[in-house]
């Protein structure tokens, strides 16, 4: 069977990660309710009257597929593939709001035409004239998931051979006030928190875009092999061991084979309890945590799905990620695993190029 494999990977989040040295600077944060994401010098990227008509999460993908692109050395892909959760919601609220301040009159397109979810990958395809595949997914937290299943089935079916895959969410003021009021979001008074042994509900909330560019041949900067991936929509507490062993099996590894496990830890009291027992099938993995650094939005995956591309080429584990202190000499395989608020539950494997 033909191989996939990762061969770029960029990522704006609340952390530097446009910067070369971020694995030096990674900072927890556990204090804040809503967490900004660090954005890039607009200008340098996107001409200002462009620019001006785009919303922040259109920004942030155009920026971090530049930098995937790029690093692949590829101009243009064969077919653009982008997950994300909530979409373009800041046009989708002005939209919504001149709706009511304008009694369903005399309204502008503009902003509907933009807060669709297709905007991301309609937008990217306009920038490159790529006229490819293009796609994208709204599946919750395995938005990326279900778009590198996609690619990845695009590449080994001879469709593409190289695909550009990406994931962003953005923040919007009545949105974030939203999941205040019905608790998704973390109160004050249970700040600061802490994500490995919270006993609260609630999460802090971060935003981001990761893209990167999967091909079928390897290249001398290649991150990874994407080895599988499962998603599953809604899981029983007492199957998650099962759920992980039926995975690794399929892909005839045991949880001795694993050296790494990123699991995706949010201070939510009620739904971390997924991530406790997955961690108990793993007693001699590197275990790994990153939502203290990105915070719990609908695609975070992206961010520890670009940090583990990280570890497999740097071979070395920040020490902000680390729940447990077993330290392998080399890092081979890696397993993620996340769900948003107990739903939506996903496995990703990834193997060192």
């Amino acid at each position: 069977m033909s191989v996939v494999y990762i061969n770029s990977a960029a990522c704006i989040s609340v952390q530097d990660t446009l910067n070369e040295n971020f694995f030096q600077n990674l900072q927890p944060e556990n204090s804040t309710q809503v967490l900004k994401a660090i954005e890039p010098n607009y200008k340098e990227f996107i001409p200002p009257a462009a620019s001006r008509r785009m919303s922040k999460t259109v920004k942030m993908s155009s920026v971090a597929s530049q930098y995937a692109l790029k690093e692949a050395g590829i101009e243009n892909p064969d077919a653009i593939i982008v997950g994300t959760g909530m979409g373009c919601s800041q046009d989708s609220e002005k939209f919504l709001k001149n709706v009511i301040d304008n009694n369903e009159e005399f309204l502008t397109p503009t902003f509907f035409i933009q807060s669709t979810h297709n905007t991301v990958a309609g937008q990217i395809a306009l920038g490159l004239q790529c006229h490819g595949y293009n796609f994208t997914y709204v599946n919750s937290s395995s938005s990326l998931e279900f778009s590198m299943l996609d690619a990845k089935l695009q590449i080994l079916d001879g469709e593409a051979e190289n695909v550009l895959v990406g994931s962003t969410d953005e923040q919007t003021e009545r949105t974030m006030e939203l999941y205040k009021l019905n608790n998704t979001i973390k109160k004050e008074e249970n700040l600061p928190v802490d994500f490995l042994n919270s006993k609260t509900d609630g999460v802090i909330w971060g935003e981001g875009s990761s893209f990167f560019v999967l091909g079928k041949d390897k290249t001398e900067d290649s991150y990874a092999e994407l080895k599988d991936i499962q998603i599953v929509n809604t899981l029983d507490l007492d199957k998650t061991r099962q759920f992980i062993e039926v995975f690794l099996a399929k892909n005839n590894l045991t949880t001795n084979d694993i050296d790494a496990v990123i699991l995706g830890f949010s201070g939510d009291s009620k739904s971390d309890t997924y991530y406790q027992n997955a961690s108990e099938l793993f007693p001699d993995s590197s275990l790994l945590y990153y939502k203290h650094l990105s915070g719990e939005f609908n695609t975070s995956s992206g961010f520890s799905t670009f940090l583990a591309c990280h570890i497999l080429k740097n071979q070395e584990i920040p020490e902000m990620m680390m729940i447990n202190s077993v330290k392998k000499e080399e890092f081979k395989n890696i397993l993620l695993y996340n769900h948003l608020g107990g739903n939506d539950h996903s496995l990703v494997l990834l193997e060192k190029a």
